[in-house]
């Protein structure tokens, strides 16, 4: 159904009744004046994270916030800080009606989303690096949310950090995030009492209600209660693709003179019913030497049986403490519980012309145990006429994966691209292999990581030059265990210090110039059986992050540029007869442009450019030698603009383009993936009905119905295609009373 937008739109934009705007975000009310206040009075702010620095406030224009946090350097003023962060709001968020983290990266020029290993996961390209939803942050922590999915009902912002990050958040569980990181924000409780009910449709056709309360309690209301609710349910714009989510989250802060505590809990169940799965070029016995071309973006190849769910219990704890005028405490723990079941039916391409190729079932269960924790001190210093910010954290990390899987390789069902063939679900043959019982999965992995970190900011000439200077002492423990009988690997158990030197100079109050040199921890691989040396276990990946920039920020407008160069090792060798060692570099050189606000009164911007240069080196392979990364653009923007129509109060008409370059398949740069531009469109409006506001949106994305591969990659050197989604129609009504 892509005729509903319309309708609503013509509608709202027949009423023409007084507006105001009401955000989640929302400014300090003023008080009561026949109030009895009792205790001390009180400044509450929105803080998602327990700290006294609350949420960085918005910038004009209220789609991006005018910092972001820094990993533990805490919160910090674009300005002021040595790195590239960009931190959306929730009103960028439900004003484009993103539904996940990946919807509300469109906005970023920085980053492009694509599909990860491992059911229908999100994975995020930052300076041509993946990032996979397992590595995603939750008010800092790592892994807590949903790994598979995450739906924006949960957060309040998303944070994106450019560039390496492990002495600021330390390495991540999966050790992505070599070109940057993800934050998102819990929603928290705002001054002003909200009560938001939001019911939307989408094509498909697609319902969805969801519910948003707020409540502060006590004379100087300093507890605080977030209720979020939401249900979808219906198919999507793909042909036979259907999808079910249901979430609650808790969110709840408490604070006095020099005590903050706050706490989530959460729940998100999300099934999926044939989705459409991304293209495979060609098997071990096959390989594809074309691209085929882009089926019509309908399309869906996957099997009628094929389903993913996933059920997430998580939850965390968040305290911080005043010890005296210049030192603060702070301790933090998080947790998720996670079970995960589904039977796919993954499309692997044999002939690019025709089309033909097949599917095969693959069941695998899987249960997750993260719990995660950090302490810090952080504090305030001067000698002489150096000022000092310094920080000391400890963390730890702990991951158990019990897991089980099934599969038929050699019971194919032969389907086509184009004109896919629908199959009753197969009974596993008898030569099906597989791992451990899918009734009961069993441990296979146990990840522990361990750090300390110690960083200083120094600050001379009255706060105009700025120096960072830290270092973080990880600790990487992995543990694996074979399917079926259980047999320990060799543990890998290595350490690293990771460092950091940053500096910031504001020429002016509105112009910063800084720079840095960051690293990236990951865990090296294990070399194959083929090898020389096989089962040794490299040392961790160290990349090396070098980054000079400027920030500007006039009264209504932000700009921003960076120059980076970032090296990550790679592994060399491993077939038969040689020796499997870290001896390659992965290269990515780039520039990025950023610009965000207001550029005149009612005209606000969001987007950018990015230039990237990824090459891999010293790969021993001379196909490979120097050639572009798998599935990396050499050009990538984005252009969002909304407008405040003049003469209609409470009507915003926004449009924004994305385009990225084109890309390869194939670690050779033989299979070249056409670039792509696609225009989406919007609209809001915002009236008043019995005094109470009434918000009206609708949207489309991919106005034009462009056919075109969305991504490639989304695995480390896997070259995984997915077909862009078809023209999508989305409306909602929300009312707040």
């Amino acid at each position: 159904m892509r005729t509903l937008a319309p309708v609503a739109l013509a509608a709202a934009m027949a009423c023409q009744l007084p507006a105001a705007y009401a955000q989640s975000e929302t400014p300090s009310a003023p008080a009561d004046a026949n109030a009895t206040v009792t205790l001390p009075p009180i400044t509450v702010k929105a803080s998602a994270d327990a700290s006294a620095q609350g949420l960085s406030p918005a910038f004009p224009g209220g789609q991006v916030a005018r910092g972001g946090r820094a990993g533990i350097l805490g919160t910090k003023d674009n300005l002021d800080t040595p790195f590239s962060i960009t931190s959306y709001t929730n009103e960028l968020i439900q004003d484009r009606q993103a539904r996940s983290v990946g919807d509300v990266l469109q906005n970023d020029p920085g980053v492009r989303v694509a599909r990860g290993f491992g059911n229908f996961q999100e994975s995020y390209f930052i300076r041509g690096f993946i990032l996979g939803s397992d590595d995603v942050a939750y008010n800092g922590l790592y892994n807590l949310l949903p790994r598979q999915y995450i739906a924006t009902e949960l957060f309040e912002r998303v944070e994106v950090l450019r560039g390496a990050s492990a002495f600021l958040s330390g390495a991540t569980p999966s050790g992505g995030g070599l070109g940057g990181s993800i934050n998102l924000l819990p929603k928290r409780a705002s001054n002003e009492d909200l009560n938001r009910v939001t019911v939307g449709a989408a094509s498909g056709p697609q319902g969805s209600a969801a519910v948003d309360i707020s409540r502060r309690f006590g004379p100087d209301r300093s507890t605080g209660l977030r209720l979020n609710a939401a249900y979808r349910d219906g198919d999507t714009a793909v042909d036979e693709e259907k999808t079910r989510l249901g979430l609650v989250s808790l969110g709840a802060d408490w604070r006095s003179r020099d005590v903050r505590l706050s706490g989530d809990i959460g729940f998100q169940d999300n099934r999926l019913k044939r989705t459409r799965s991304s293209v495979t070029l060609g098997d071990f016995l096959t390989p594809v030497t074309a691209m085929p071309a882009v089926p019509d973006n309908e399309t869906n190849a996957s099997q009628p049986w094929s389903y993913s769910n996933e059920k997430d219990v998580f939850g965390t704890l968040r305290g911080e403490v005043d010890l005296g005028a210049d030192v603060t405490a702070w301790a933090a723990y998080g947790l998720r519980r996670s079970d995960e079941a589904n039977s796919l039916a993954n499309f692997t391409l044999l002939d690019p012309v025709s089309g033909d190729g097949y599917t095969y079932r693959f069941d695998n269960t899987r249960e997750d145990r993260v719990d995660t924790g950090e302490l810090g001190l952080r504090g305030k210093l001067r000698t002489g006429s150096v000022g000092h910010e310094w920080v000391v954290s400890a963390s730890y990390f702990r991951l158990e994966t019990k897991n089980a899987y099934l599969f038929d390789f050699g019971n194919q069902q032969a389907t086509n691209l184009y004109r896919p063939v629908r199959s009753p679900e197969p009974a596993f043959s008898a030569g099906a292999g597989g791992g451990n019982d899918l009734a009961s999965p069993a441990l296979t992995a146990r990840t522990r990581l361990t750090s300390l970190a110690l960083g200083d900011t120094l600050s001379f000439d009255g706060d105009r030059f700025l120096l960072t200077l830290g270092a973080r002492h990880q600790n990487l423990r992995i543990e694996n265990y074979a399917y079926t009988t259980g047999v320990a690997a060799p543990v890998y158990d290595d350490s690293r210090v990771s460092p950091l030197v940053g500096a910031v100079y504001k020429a002016t109050k509105q112009l910063s110039l800084y720079a840095n040199y960051i690293e990236g921890l990951s865990k090296g691989d294990t070399a194959p059986a083929t090898a020389n040396n096989p089962n040794a276990m490299l040392a961790p990946y160290v990349s090396k992050q070098k980054e000079i920039g400027a920030k500007y920020e006039a009264d209504r407008l932000g700009l921003g540029a960076a120059l980076f160069s970032t090296d990550k090792p790679r592994a060399v060798g491993g077939t038969t007869g040689t020796t499997f060692t870290a001896g390659g570099e992965d290269r990515h050189r780039g520039v990025e442009l950023t610009a965000y606000g207001e550029a005149v009164r009612g005209l606000r911007v969001l987007g950018g450019l990015t230039w990237l240069d990824a090459k891999q080196k010293e790969t021993g392979s001379a196909a490979t030698e120097g050639k572009r990364t798998l599935g990396i653009p050499r050009t990538q923007a984005n252009l969002g603009v909304e407008w405040d129509v003049t003469g209609v109060q409470g009507l915003a008409l926004d449009a924004r383009v994305v385009r990225t370059g084109s890309v390869y398949a194939d670690s050779a740069n033989t299979l070249r993936v056409p670039g792509w531009t696609r225009v989406d469109v919007g609209a809001r409006y915002l009236l008043d009905v019995q005094d109470r506001l009434v918000t009206l949106r609708a949207r489309i994305d991919n106005l034009t119905d462009r056919d075109y591969w969305a991504s490639v990659g989304g695995y480390p050197d896997a070259g995984y295609l997915n077909i862009g989604a078809p023209r999508t129609f989305v409306l909602s009504a929300s009312v707040d009373f």
